[in-house]
């Protein structure tokens, strides 16, 4: 179970990698005069593919390109631990850094918004990540996921991220690979990522509504 609540994390993680900010990681958002410059830049890069996606959720236009964004987004050691902390588990590392490509077809978006009941199966996604760990200094995780989402009138009901291929030092993948064997198994962050799913198409979206509603 503790291993279990640790990738409830990188879900969150991976959930805001895109943009969306989940409330499954409300604790490890700050206001902005705590940001640094790095952390400012990253979050701008962020909204122009959160605006993007947004767009083509609520715009509901066949038409046009599919969402790409290459997105980085960054969290220290302390943000961390106060997402476990909620878990009674502690964060074992440090401060972690991931980038991933965004790639989602504009008419997936549409049609899970426009019609009574719809699938969609989101394809490959890749994270790439940089882990700061003490006395070995910093490591690269990679992971793989595959989602599917089910909407019904405009709100996803169903959902599994099927985890793939890992890639990680030795004891950061053995927990992580009895976590996401667990999740593809038995679904367990179903609920946390249909709340988060629905946060991001709801409140998330609307923060930015001036944005994509010119679009």
């Amino acid at each position: 179970m503790r291993n279990v609540r640790l990738v409830s994390v990188w879900l969150a993680m991976v959930i805001g990698i895109a943009g969306m900010e989940p409330a499954s990681a409300q604790l490890l958002s700050k206001p902005d005069d705590a940001l640094t410059p790095e952390e400012i830049a990253e979050r701008e890069g962020r909204k122009a593919c959160k605006v993007a996606i947004c767009a083509a959720f609520h715009q509901k236009k066949a038409e046009g390109a599919d969402i790409s964004c290459s997105v980085l987004k960054s969290w220290r050691k302390e943000q961390l631990q106060k997402m476990v902390e909620r878990a009674k588990v502690s964060w074992p590392w440090g401060k972690v850094k991931c980038v991933a490509d965004v790639r989602l077809k504009r008419a997936d978006l549409v049609k899970a918004m426009t019609e009574a009941t719809y699938i969609s199966e989101i394809g490959k996604h890749e994270v790439n990540c940089e882990v700061e760990r003490e006395n070995e200094g910093p490591s690269k995780i990679s992971f793989a996921f595959n989602p599917k989402v089910t909407f019904t009138n405009g709100k996803a009901t169903k959902a599994s991220l099927n985890w793939g291929t890992i890639e990680a030092p030795t004891l950061v993948k053995g927990a992580m690979w009895t976590a996401t064997a667990t999740d593809n198994t038995f679904n367990v962050l179903q609920s946390t990522l249909i709340e988060d799913i629905n946060d991001f198409i709801g409140p998330k979206c609307d923060e930015v509504k001036d944005e994509w509603a010119k679009q």
